[in-house]
Protein backbone atom coordinates (compact mmCIF):
# COMPACT_ATOMS: atom_id res chain seq x y z
CA UNK A 1 0.00 0.00 0.00
CA UNK A 2 0.95 3.28 -0.82
CA UNK A 3 1.91 5.31 2.12
CA UNK A 4 -0.25 8.25 3.54
CA UNK A 5 1.65 10.55 5.91
CA UNK A 6 -1.48 12.63 5.89
CA UNK A 7 -4.64 10.61 6.43
CA UNK A 8 -7.70 13.40 4.97
CA UNK A 9 -9.75 15.07 7.29
CA UNK A 10 -13.50 14.44 7.56
CA UNK A 11 -16.36 17.46 7.04
CA UNK A 12 -18.26 16.71 10.40
CA UNK A 13 -21.87 17.99 9.88
CA UNK A 14 -21.92 15.85 6.75
CA UNK A 15 -20.54 12.73 8.55
CA UNK A 16 -22.48 13.53 11.91
CA UNK A 17 -25.76 13.75 9.44
CA UNK A 18 -25.66 10.91 7.67
CA UNK A 19 -23.92 8.70 10.40
CA UNK A 20 -26.76 9.42 12.78
CA UNK A 21 -29.35 9.22 10.58
CA UNK A 22 -28.26 5.24 9.34
CA UNK A 23 -27.86 4.87 12.97
CA UNK A 24 -31.57 5.27 13.72
CA UNK A 25 -32.27 3.08 11.19
CA UNK A 26 -30.32 -0.05 11.42
CA UNK A 27 -29.18 -0.03 15.03
CA UNK A 28 -29.72 -3.21 17.29
CA UNK A 29 -32.03 -3.38 20.22
CA UNK A 30 -29.50 -4.52 22.99
CA UNK A 31 -30.77 -4.94 26.14
CA UNK A 32 -27.83 -2.48 27.72
CA UNK A 33 -28.59 0.29 24.88
CA UNK A 34 -32.55 0.39 25.44
CA UNK A 35 -32.24 1.03 29.62
CA UNK A 36 -28.29 2.89 29.51
CA UNK A 37 -28.07 3.81 32.90
CA UNK A 38 -24.79 4.22 34.41
CA UNK A 39 -24.15 0.90 35.98
CA UNK A 40 -25.73 -1.07 32.67
CA UNK A 41 -23.40 0.94 30.25
CA UNK A 42 -20.66 -0.16 32.66
CA UNK A 43 -21.37 -4.10 33.47
CA UNK A 44 -21.97 -4.18 29.38
CA UNK A 45 -18.82 -2.39 28.33
CA UNK A 46 -16.79 -4.65 30.46
CA UNK A 47 -18.56 -7.76 29.29
CA UNK A 48 -17.96 -6.50 25.73
CA UNK A 49 -14.63 -6.36 26.35
CA UNK A 50 -12.73 -9.76 23.66
CA UNK A 51 -16.81 -10.98 23.28
CA UNK A 52 -19.08 -10.72 21.05
CA UNK A 53 -22.39 -8.88 21.03
CA UNK A 54 -24.70 -11.88 21.04
CA UNK A 55 -22.81 -14.33 23.39
CA UNK A 56 -22.97 -11.37 26.19
CA UNK A 57 -27.19 -10.67 26.24
CA UNK A 58 -27.43 -13.64 27.95
CA UNK A 59 -24.34 -13.30 30.39
CA UNK A 60 -25.69 -9.58 30.86
CA UNK A 61 -29.28 -10.45 31.43
CA UNK A 62 -28.50 -12.90 34.18
CA UNK A 63 -25.48 -10.82 36.38
CA UNK A 64 -27.98 -7.62 36.07
CA UNK A 65 -30.91 -9.89 38.05
CA UNK A 66 -28.82 -11.43 40.10
CA UNK A 67 -26.98 -8.16 40.95
CA UNK A 68 -29.32 -5.27 40.06
CA UNK A 69 -26.95 -2.09 41.41
CA UNK A 70 -23.26 -1.41 42.66
CA UNK A 71 -24.23 -2.16 46.10
CA UNK A 72 -25.28 -6.45 45.65
CA UNK A 73 -22.21 -6.25 42.95
CA UNK A 74 -20.01 -5.18 46.37
CA UNK A 75 -21.31 -7.57 48.12
CA UNK A 76 -21.68 -10.97 46.22
CA UNK A 77 -19.16 -13.53 47.09
CA UNK A 78 -16.72 -14.20 44.79
CA UNK A 79 -17.63 -17.86 44.06
CA UNK A 80 -20.94 -16.67 43.25
CA UNK A 81 -19.38 -13.92 41.38
CA UNK A 82 -17.04 -16.42 39.12
CA UNK A 83 -20.19 -18.21 38.62
CA UNK A 84 -22.01 -15.79 36.97
CA UNK A 85 -19.16 -14.59 34.80
CA UNK A 86 -18.55 -18.88 33.78
CA UNK A 87 -18.08 -18.87 30.19
CA UNK A 88 -17.06 -15.27 29.26
CA UNK A 89 -13.61 -15.90 30.01
CA UNK A 90 -10.73 -12.99 30.92
CA UNK A 91 -11.73 -13.62 34.50
CA UNK A 92 -10.10 -10.68 35.91
CA UNK A 93 -12.33 -8.14 34.64
CA UNK A 94 -15.12 -9.70 37.10
CA UNK A 95 -12.56 -8.66 39.56
CA UNK A 96 -12.31 -5.44 38.49
CA UNK A 97 -15.83 -4.65 38.70
CA UNK A 98 -16.06 -5.87 42.46
CA UNK A 99 -12.84 -4.55 43.63
CA UNK A 100 -14.23 -1.20 41.72
CA UNK A 101 -17.75 -1.43 42.97
CA UNK A 102 -16.70 -1.54 46.94
CA UNK A 103 -14.76 1.65 46.05
CA UNK A 104 -17.50 3.63 44.75
CA UNK A 105 -19.79 2.34 47.84
CA UNK A 106 -16.65 3.42 50.06
CA UNK A 107 -16.21 7.02 48.30
CA UNK A 108 -18.57 7.70 45.64
CA UNK A 109 -21.95 7.07 47.57
CA UNK A 110 -22.37 4.24 45.58
CA UNK A 111 -22.29 5.84 42.34
CA UNK A 112 -20.10 5.65 39.63
CA UNK A 113 -18.75 9.07 38.40
CA UNK A 114 -19.99 11.38 35.69
CA UNK A 115 -16.60 12.60 34.17
CA UNK A 116 -14.21 10.67 31.96
CA UNK A 117 -11.20 11.88 34.08
CA UNK A 118 -12.81 10.69 37.46
CA UNK A 119 -14.05 7.34 35.60
CA UNK A 120 -10.21 6.99 34.60
CA UNK A 121 -9.14 6.86 38.15
CA UNK A 122 -11.25 3.54 38.56
CA UNK A 123 -9.60 0.07 38.27
CA UNK A 124 -10.20 -1.90 35.50
CA UNK A 125 -11.49 1.46 33.40
CA UNK A 126 -9.49 2.55 31.11
CA UNK A 127 -9.94 5.41 27.88
CA UNK A 128 -12.20 3.41 26.10
CA UNK A 129 -14.43 2.02 28.80
CA UNK A 130 -14.39 5.71 30.41
CA UNK A 131 -15.27 7.42 26.81
CA UNK A 132 -18.14 4.92 26.74
CA UNK A 133 -19.35 5.43 30.04
CA UNK A 134 -18.92 9.02 30.14
CA UNK A 135 -20.61 9.45 26.90
CA UNK A 136 -23.31 6.72 26.54
CA UNK A 137 -24.92 7.04 29.97
CA UNK A 138 -24.12 11.36 30.89
CA UNK A 139 -23.92 12.36 27.52
CA UNK A 140 -20.32 13.99 27.75
CA UNK A 141 -18.79 15.23 24.50
CA UNK A 142 -15.54 12.57 25.00
CA UNK A 143 -14.63 9.74 22.31
CA UNK A 144 -15.28 6.59 23.11
CA UNK A 145 -12.36 4.61 20.44
CA UNK A 146 -12.30 0.86 20.08
CA UNK A 147 -10.98 -1.55 17.51
CA UNK A 148 -14.09 -1.03 15.45
CA UNK A 149 -14.01 2.93 15.45
CA UNK A 150 -10.28 2.63 14.77
CA UNK A 151 -10.76 0.63 11.67
CA UNK A 152 -14.08 2.88 10.46
CA UNK A 153 -11.27 5.96 10.83
CA UNK A 154 -8.23 4.33 9.58
CA UNK A 155 -10.68 3.37 6.42
CA UNK A 156 -12.07 7.01 6.31
CA UNK A 157 -9.09 8.95 6.62
CA UNK A 158 -6.46 6.71 5.14
CA UNK A 159 -4.72 6.31 8.08
CA UNK A 160 -1.87 3.53 7.05
CA UNK A 161 -0.32 4.02 10.79
CA UNK A 162 -0.28 0.88 13.07
CA UNK A 163 -3.38 0.95 15.11
CA UNK A 164 -1.74 -1.16 18.10
CA UNK A 165 -0.02 1.74 18.89
CA UNK A 166 -0.51 3.64 21.59
CA UNK A 167 0.25 7.32 19.49
CA UNK A 168 -2.17 6.19 16.58
CA UNK A 169 -4.97 5.19 19.28
CA UNK A 170 -4.54 8.94 20.58
CA UNK A 171 -4.53 10.50 17.13
CA UNK A 172 -7.91 8.82 16.41
CA UNK A 173 -9.48 10.29 19.71
CA UNK A 174 -8.52 13.60 18.60
CA UNK A 175 -10.21 12.73 15.21
CA UNK A 176 -13.68 11.49 17.11
CA UNK A 177 -13.47 14.21 19.63
CA UNK A 178 -13.33 16.77 16.44
CA UNK A 179 -16.76 14.83 15.09
CA UNK A 180 -18.30 14.93 18.06
CA UNK A 181 -21.76 16.30 17.71
CA UNK A 182 -23.36 19.32 20.23
CA UNK A 183 -26.33 16.96 20.53
CA UNK A 184 -27.09 12.94 20.06
CA UNK A 185 -23.27 12.84 22.04
CA UNK A 186 -24.74 9.14 23.77
CA UNK A 187 -25.46 8.31 20.36
CA UNK A 188 -23.01 9.16 18.09
CA UNK A 189 -19.86 7.23 19.44
CA UNK A 190 -22.74 4.06 19.69
CA UNK A 191 -23.27 4.75 16.01
CA UNK A 192 -19.60 4.85 15.18
CA UNK A 193 -19.44 1.06 16.67
CA UNK A 194 -22.09 0.20 14.96
CA UNK A 195 -20.95 1.03 11.78
CA UNK A 196 -17.64 -0.76 12.47
CA UNK A 197 -19.91 -4.10 13.70
CA UNK A 198 -22.41 -4.50 10.67
CA UNK A 199 -20.74 -2.52 8.09
CA UNK A 200 -17.32 -1.40 8.21
CA UNK A 201 -16.06 -5.25 9.23
CA UNK A 202 -12.95 -6.65 9.76
CA UNK A 203 -11.70 -10.63 8.44
CA UNK A 204 -13.19 -10.02 4.85
CA UNK A 205 -14.83 -7.07 2.50
CA UNK A 206 -16.84 -4.62 4.26
CA UNK A 207 -20.07 -3.99 3.14
CA UNK A 208 -18.99 -0.82 1.30
CA UNK A 209 -22.29 -0.50 -0.44
CA UNK A 210 -23.99 -0.37 2.32
CA UNK A 211 -22.43 2.24 3.86
CA UNK A 212 -24.00 5.87 4.43
CA UNK A 213 -20.44 7.73 4.35
CA UNK A 214 -18.84 5.88 1.67
CA UNK A 215 -18.60 8.44 -0.95
CA UNK A 216 -16.03 10.06 1.43
CA UNK A 217 -14.19 7.23 2.28
CA UNK A 218 -10.61 6.95 1.26
CA UNK A 219 -10.41 3.51 1.57
CA UNK A 220 -13.86 2.58 -0.89
CA UNK A 221 -12.57 5.75 -3.29
CA UNK A 222 -8.90 3.42 -3.37
CA UNK A 223 -9.80 0.46 -2.99
CA UNK A 224 -7.68 -0.06 0.27
CA UNK A 225 -10.39 -1.51 2.35
CA UNK A 226 -8.93 -4.66 2.76
CA UNK A 227 -5.13 -3.33 3.72
CA UNK A 228 -6.42 -0.40 6.25
CA UNK A 229 -6.34 -1.00 9.12
CA UNK A 230 -2.85 -1.72 9.50
CA UNK A 231 -2.05 -4.08 12.62
CA UNK A 232 0.98 -5.46 13.47
CA UNK A 233 1.01 -9.19 14.15
CA UNK A 234 1.40 -9.74 17.70
CA UNK A 235 4.07 -12.11 19.53
CA UNK A 236 3.11 -15.98 18.90
CA UNK A 237 1.38 -17.32 21.90
CA UNK A 238 3.42 -19.57 24.28
CA UNK A 239 2.26 -23.06 23.83
CA UNK A 240 1.98 -25.07 27.66
CA UNK A 241 1.52 -28.81 27.75
CA UNK A 242 -0.85 -29.57 30.67
CA UNK A 243 -1.94 -32.82 32.14
CA UNK A 244 -5.49 -32.55 33.35
CA UNK A 245 -6.26 -35.10 35.86
CA UNK A 246 -9.94 -35.90 36.54
CA UNK A 247 -10.56 -37.73 39.71
CA UNK A 248 -13.60 -39.66 40.02
CA UNK A 249 -14.70 -41.44 43.17
CA UNK A 250 -17.32 -44.52 43.61
CA UNK A 251 -20.21 -42.09 44.13
CA UNK A 252 -19.39 -40.39 40.66
CA UNK A 253 -18.58 -37.01 42.44
CA UNK A 254 -15.32 -35.35 41.21
CA UNK A 255 -12.38 -33.84 42.38
CA UNK A 256 -12.13 -29.88 41.77
CA UNK A 257 -10.11 -27.19 43.79
CA UNK A 258 -9.77 -24.05 44.39
CA UNK A 259 -6.45 -22.40 42.15
CA UNK A 260 -4.46 -19.67 43.72
CA UNK A 261 -5.46 -16.16 44.25
CA UNK A 262 -2.86 -14.90 42.05
CA UNK A 263 -2.12 -15.19 38.08
CA UNK A 264 -3.88 -17.03 35.45
CA UNK A 265 -7.42 -17.35 36.63
CA UNK A 266 -6.85 -16.76 40.34
CA UNK A 267 -9.36 -17.80 42.52
CA UNK A 268 -11.35 -19.94 40.55
CA UNK A 269 -12.14 -24.23 40.53
CA UNK A 270 -10.23 -26.48 38.25
CA UNK A 271 -9.59 -30.32 38.06
CA UNK A 272 -5.88 -31.51 39.46
CA UNK A 273 -3.36 -30.89 36.62
CA UNK A 274 0.13 -31.47 36.35
CA UNK A 275 2.82 -29.52 33.97
CA UNK A 276 3.76 -31.08 30.51
CA UNK A 277 2.62 -33.71 29.07
CA UNK A 278 2.91 -37.27 31.02
CA UNK A 279 1.99 -40.70 29.66
CA UNK A 280 0.42 -43.26 31.44
CA UNK A 281 2.83 -45.28 32.80
CA UNK A 282 4.54 -42.29 34.10
CA UNK A 283 1.27 -40.59 36.02
CA UNK A 284 0.96 -44.44 37.78
CA UNK A 285 4.39 -44.27 38.66
CA UNK A 286 3.74 -40.89 40.01
CA UNK A 287 0.33 -41.38 41.85
CA UNK A 288 2.33 -44.02 43.68
CA UNK A 289 5.42 -41.95 44.93
CA UNK A 290 2.79 -39.49 45.93
CA UNK A 291 0.83 -42.17 47.92
CA UNK A 292 -2.40 -42.04 46.00
CA UNK A 293 -4.53 -44.65 45.88
CA UNK A 294 -6.50 -45.80 42.31
CA UNK A 295 -7.93 -48.13 40.79
CA UNK A 296 -7.51 -47.48 37.32
CA UNK A 297 -6.13 -44.65 35.20
CA UNK A 298 -7.84 -44.25 31.56
CA UNK A 299 -6.69 -41.65 28.76
CA UNK A 300 -9.53 -39.41 27.99
CA UNK A 301 -9.61 -36.98 25.28
CA UNK A 302 -6.79 -33.77 24.31
CA UNK A 303 -8.37 -30.66 24.61
CA UNK A 304 -7.23 -27.02 23.72
CA UNK A 305 -7.35 -23.35 24.81
CA UNK A 306 -6.22 -20.39 23.65
CA UNK A 307 -5.65 -17.31 26.16
CA UNK A 308 -5.22 -13.84 24.87
CA UNK A 309 -0.62 -14.60 25.14
CA UNK A 310 -0.70 -18.37 25.96
CA UNK A 311 -1.90 -21.72 24.13
CA UNK A 312 -2.52 -24.63 26.67
CA UNK A 313 -2.75 -27.99 25.12
CA UNK A 314 -3.92 -30.77 27.70
CA UNK A 315 -3.75 -34.01 27.98
CA UNK A 316 -6.77 -35.52 30.13
CA UNK A 317 -6.99 -38.56 31.95
CA UNK A 318 -9.82 -40.26 34.12
CA UNK A 319 -8.41 -41.21 37.14
CA UNK A 320 -10.69 -43.93 39.67
CA UNK A 321 -10.78 -43.70 43.36
CA UNK A 322 -12.33 -44.78 46.59
CA UNK A 323 -11.31 -40.90 48.11
CA UNK A 324 -14.11 -39.04 49.31
CA UNK A 325 -12.60 -36.83 51.59
CA UNK A 326 -9.84 -34.04 51.05
CA UNK A 327 -6.83 -35.49 49.43
CA UNK A 328 -3.13 -34.53 50.58
CA UNK A 329 -0.57 -36.46 49.46
CA UNK A 330 2.51 -38.03 51.39
CA UNK A 331 5.58 -39.81 49.93
CA UNK A 332 5.67 -41.77 53.19
CA UNK A 333 2.43 -43.40 53.03
CA UNK A 334 2.21 -46.31 50.02
CA UNK A 335 -1.47 -47.05 49.15
CA UNK A 336 -2.85 -50.67 47.14
CA UNK A 337 -2.54 -49.47 43.73
CA UNK A 338 -3.55 -51.93 40.71
CA UNK A 339 -0.22 -51.90 38.70
CA UNK A 340 2.49 -52.90 41.25
CA UNK A 341 5.17 -50.50 39.31
CA UNK A 342 8.14 -51.39 42.00
CA UNK A 343 7.80 -54.74 40.66
CA UNK A 344 9.18 -53.42 37.11
CA UNK A 345 12.51 -51.88 38.84
CA UNK A 346 11.43 -48.82 38.02
CA UNK A 347 13.82 -45.89 38.66
CA UNK A 348 12.84 -41.69 39.28
CA UNK A 349 14.16 -39.73 36.40
CA UNK A 350 14.98 -36.26 36.45
CA UNK A 351 11.57 -35.46 34.70
CA UNK A 352 9.56 -37.53 37.14
CA UNK A 353 10.81 -35.44 40.02
CA UNK A 354 9.58 -32.34 38.54
CA UNK A 355 6.29 -33.91 38.37
CA UNK A 356 6.36 -35.03 41.84
CA UNK A 357 6.95 -31.20 42.62
CA UNK A 358 4.46 -30.50 40.27
CA UNK A 359 1.19 -32.64 41.47
CA UNK A 360 0.22 -30.94 44.66
CA UNK A 361 -3.39 -30.87 46.13
CA UNK A 362 -4.55 -27.82 47.51
CA UNK A 363 -6.42 -26.85 50.95
CA UNK A 364 -9.73 -25.93 49.75
CA UNK A 365 -10.83 -28.65 47.50
CA UNK A 366 -14.13 -30.42 47.77
CA UNK A 367 -15.81 -33.61 45.98
CA UNK A 368 -19.06 -33.00 44.00
CA UNK A 369 -21.37 -34.46 41.19
CA UNK A 370 -21.35 -33.15 38.32
CA UNK A 371 -24.76 -31.01 38.89
CA UNK A 372 -23.34 -29.22 42.38
CA UNK A 373 -20.00 -28.53 40.55
CA UNK A 374 -22.17 -26.76 37.39
CA UNK A 375 -24.84 -24.83 39.67
CA UNK A 376 -22.35 -23.81 42.18
CA UNK A 377 -18.63 -23.76 41.28
CA UNK A 378 -17.17 -21.16 38.90
CA UNK A 379 -15.31 -23.81 36.28
CA UNK A 380 -13.01 -21.83 33.54
CA UNK A 381 -14.12 -22.48 29.88
CA UNK A 382 -10.45 -24.16 29.62
CA UNK A 383 -12.06 -26.74 31.05
CA UNK A 384 -14.86 -26.77 28.80
CA UNK A 385 -14.26 -30.32 27.11
CA UNK A 386 -13.94 -32.05 30.25
CA UNK A 387 -17.18 -30.96 31.64
CA UNK A 388 -19.04 -31.58 28.49
CA UNK A 389 -17.51 -35.54 28.35
CA UNK A 390 -18.75 -35.64 31.89
CA UNK A 391 -22.28 -33.94 31.21
CA UNK A 392 -22.50 -36.62 28.13
CA UNK A 393 -21.99 -39.32 29.75
CA UNK A 394 -18.86 -39.85 28.24
CA UNK A 395 -17.04 -40.14 31.48
CA UNK A 396 -19.06 -43.08 32.48
CA UNK A 397 -18.52 -44.69 29.55
CA UNK A 398 -14.64 -44.81 29.93
CA UNK A 399 -15.20 -45.99 33.66
CA UNK A 400 -17.42 -48.93 32.43
CA UNK A 401 -15.02 -49.97 30.24
CA UNK A 402 -12.17 -49.53 32.48
CA UNK A 403 -13.98 -51.64 35.20
CA UNK A 404 -14.40 -54.04 32.53
CA UNK A 405 -10.66 -54.57 31.92
CA UNK A 406 -9.76 -54.51 35.54
CA UNK A 407 -8.84 -58.01 37.01
CA UNK A 408 -11.11 -60.46 39.08
CA UNK A 409 -8.83 -60.06 41.88
CA UNK A 410 -9.35 -56.52 42.06
CA UNK A 411 -8.88 -55.09 45.96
Amino acid sequence: MTQNPTPRTIEASYFQSKLLEWYHKNKRSMPWRDDPTPYHVWISEIMLQQTRVDAVRSYYLRFIKRLPDIQSLADVDDDELHKLWEGLGYYNRAKNLKKTAQLLVREYNGELPSTFEELLKLHGIGPYTAGAIASIAFKQPVPAVDGNVMRVISRLTGDDRDIMQQSTRKAMEEVVRNLIPTDEVHHFNQALMELGALVCIPNGSPKCTDCPVNNICYAYKTGAQNTLPVKKEKKKRVIRHRSILVFVNEKNEFLIQKREETGLLSGLWEFVSVEGEVCTRDLEFLLKRKGLSFSSITKIEDAKHIFSHIEWRMHGYLIQTSYTKPVTSSADVVYPCKIDLSAEGLVIRESEESLLSDLSFRQEQVWCNFDTMKKTYGIPTAFKAYLTSIEKGLIKDELDRADQKLPTDKR
